[in-house]
């Protein structure tokens, strides 16, 4: 094995593959990248680095669940909360919900 340390700003360690070991040991290599930067080396000089990149994930994305409300049910629930809200006449932070329009 020929798997090389080579220091880069005395701080940061990299594990060096040549290009067969890296093509022979590819899922090894890039569960090494998750923790460390990788370098592989072709025969003719050129080096690649592969280095781990986190996705960020959205507020948004969250799990789905299961329920029997349909579309529609969920657009009245809406409608019928507005119209509640309306009604009170307060926004649901406890403001006046009033529209003033200044001329």
């Amino acid at each position: 094995m020929s798997i090389y340390p080579l220091t880069w700003e005395m701080s940061h360690i990299m594990k060096v593959y040549t290009y067969s070991e890296a093509r022979q040991r590819f899922a090894e290599v890039l569960n090494i990248a998750r923790e460390e930067d990788v370098i592989i080396k072709r025969r003719g000089g050129e080096t690649f680095t592969i280095i781990f990149k986190k996705t960020p994930k959205s507020p948004f994305d969250i799990p789905g669940i299961k329920t029997k409300a349909t579309t529609q049910d969920i657009l009245e629930a809406i409608k019928d909360s507005r119209e509640s809200i309306a009604e009170q006449g307060t926004a649901p932070d406890g403001n006046s919900a009033t529209l003033h329009c200044r001329r």
